[in-house]
């Protein structure tokens, strides 16, 4: 048996809040509808990110740019009715925007390329003197609503992905700076602190190319640079099936690499030290891929969300939930979806592991290949620990992992506990897993009502609880993790409370303490 991981009393620091900073959602309209917030406020009951980004605030099913034509004349309005539902809504739920400005209105585009099933348009404007004039007064009409000080906490990141040639028209550069920069000094003619930023680079080889000359320009221009974004996925081409694909996985720490390159790309440059943001990151950037659903999916991300802080303000995961509609509308209720949530609420594994994280304590004693230790100054100890996995190419995981740790148990006024009482959740591939209870049921498109009480049912994690003996001012903590789990523990000191003439033992109605003496000398000899 391996000796246990000596874990230190004194915290060697905080835990990072970037996890939890911002999460990832579908195009902005879905959020006028009521499933896709009832599966926020889910989210927000048990996880609570700080900011929500999604794309298609300006795109045409938003309404914002509207046009009538009288007696030969053109008429323009700009209406943010369904804009401020939207935020309405995310502030009620203790969420705030995270503005990602795109994609083109029609009314203003230079062209009719689009992308996605509801046709975001993926062309600059025409005249990007309109484009600022609604830049402008959205920006107004956000500080007019919702306050100043508000809306300064409210990041505002320019377009998505213009390295790639489907979310922009060529993957045009000179274009795109000059979108970033007629936008950024739009806003800021608005508010000076209004914080700005971009260019929310999707993974690839084309990264490369894209900082050096982002870099130069905005500071050849004096452009308003407050924050810098880039995406990070780790899946290989897809394998496509019908309505889904599969694709290869490069490991978790590939995830983690691509965190720290703006800042190694950014070195030596007017940008280096400026925020970072990962607004969008996952396993696979495919919103049709199985893997979403799994326990081995919770597993693959749990050091991810350990260490990303190390290198990065915030990584947002993409999504929160299924109400989702890019490649097209989901035929099935488990699809492969991005969302920690499937349709109807139903938590996936990956789910839990953000939930587990919600509950650790605020300051770090350690961190391994397998697992992170927290405490508060409450004494409460907290155990995050995973199988790793390795990623397609690694070789296949044991169907067992154990995680041994010595844990520090705090005293309280310099009184030594009683013990310590350990709770503990478990999500595997039998445990905590909806799909893999949907997938027994029979893989059903449309789960009845009972069958979506059975899979609410099954996404509950494994509870177990138990005590531990004090020794030495330590805990000896061993657990057992069944394949692809994820595990959280959670240890807390208890001090006894003793009651005259209280005696477990006599449970089943013995009634004097020989025959209690002799029941236990039975049981002991018969084991």
């Amino acid at each position: 048996m391996s000796e246990p991981v000596v874990v230190p009393a004194e915290p060697v620091g905080d835990l990072s809040p970037a996890w939890r900073r911002c999460v990832g959602t579908g195009r902005m309209n879905l959020a006028l509808r009521a499933d896709y917030r009832a599966s926020l406020a889910r989210v927000q009951r048990e996880i609570g990110f700080t900011h929500l980004r999604g794309h298609g605030l300006l795109s045409d099913d938003m309404g914002v740019v509207r046009e009538s034509v009288v007696d030969g004349r053109r008429h323009r309005r700009h209406a943010f009715g369904y804009v401020d539902q939207v935020h309405d809504a995310l502030l009620e739920l203790g969420i705030r925007p995270f503005l990602e400005l795109g994609f083109m209105p029609g009314a203003l585009a230079s062209g009719d390329d689009t992308i996605f099933w509801w046709r975001g348009n993926i062309t600059p404007p025409r005249d990007m003197a309109e484009w600022t004039a609604l830049v402008t007064d959205l920006m107004r009409h956000l500080v007019d609503r919702y306050g100043i000080d508000e809306v300064r906490r409210w990041p505002v990141e320019v377009w998505n992905e213009p390295n790639l040639t489907i979310f922009w028209k060529d993957a045009d550069q000179a274009a795109y700076f000059e979108l970033y920069a007629a936008t950024a000094r739009a806003i800021k003619e608005v508010d000076a602190e209004i914080q700005v930023g971009g260019p929310a680079l999707s993974p690839g080889p084309t990264v490369a190319d894209w900082w050096g000359p982002f870099a130069e320009y905005v500071t050849r221009h004096d452009v308003p640079v407050d924050f810098v974004s880039r995406h990070a996925y780790a899946s290989h081409e897809p394998q496509e099936v019908p309505f889904g694909c599969y694709q290869a996985l490069r490991p978790p720490s590939d995830l983690l690499d691509q965190f720290a390159e703006p800042a190694r790309s950014l070195a030596g440059t007017r940008l280096a030290g400026l925020p970072v943001h990962i607004t969008e990151f996952n396993s696979s950037y495919r919103p049709d891929n199985p893997v979403h659903d799994t326990a081995y999916h919770a597993a693959y991300l749990a050091p991810v969300l350990a260490a990303g802080g190390d290198h990065v303000d915030s990584f947002s995961y993409w999504t929160f939930c299924d109400v989702f509609e890019e490649l097209d509308v989901p035929t099935t209720f488990f699809h492969g979806g991005f969302g920690l949530l499937t349709h109807r609420q139903v938590a996936k594994p990956t789910y839990h592991l953000y939930a587990f994280m919600a509950r650790m304590g605020r300051r770090v004693l350690a961190r391994g290949a397998d697992h992170l230790v927290c405490a508060d100054d409450d004494g409460r100890v907290t155990v995050l620990a995973w199988q790793p996995v390795g990623g397609t190419a690694a070789d296949d995981v044991p169907d067992r992992h154990e995680v041994r740790l010595s844990l520090p148990v705090a005293t309280g006024a310099g009184t030594a506990p009683d013990g310590v009482f350990v709770l503990r959740e478990r999500v595997n591939e039998e445990s905590g897993n909806a799909f893999a209870a949907w997938r027994e049921l029979g893989r059903p498109a449309s789960p009845t009502e009972r069958q979506l009480d059975v899979l609410r049912t099954a996404e509950r994690p494994a509870v177990e609880h138990g005590r531990l003996p004090v020794a030495g001012g330590r805990v000896d903590l061993r657990l057992a993790l069944a394949r692809h789990e994820v595990t959280f523990v959670e240890l807390t000191p208890v001090t006894d409370t003793r009651y005259e003439g209280l005696d477990d033992r006599r449970l089943l109605g013995a009634d004097d303490e020989r025959l209690v003496a002799a029941h236990e000398r039975a049981r002991a000899t018969t084991g």
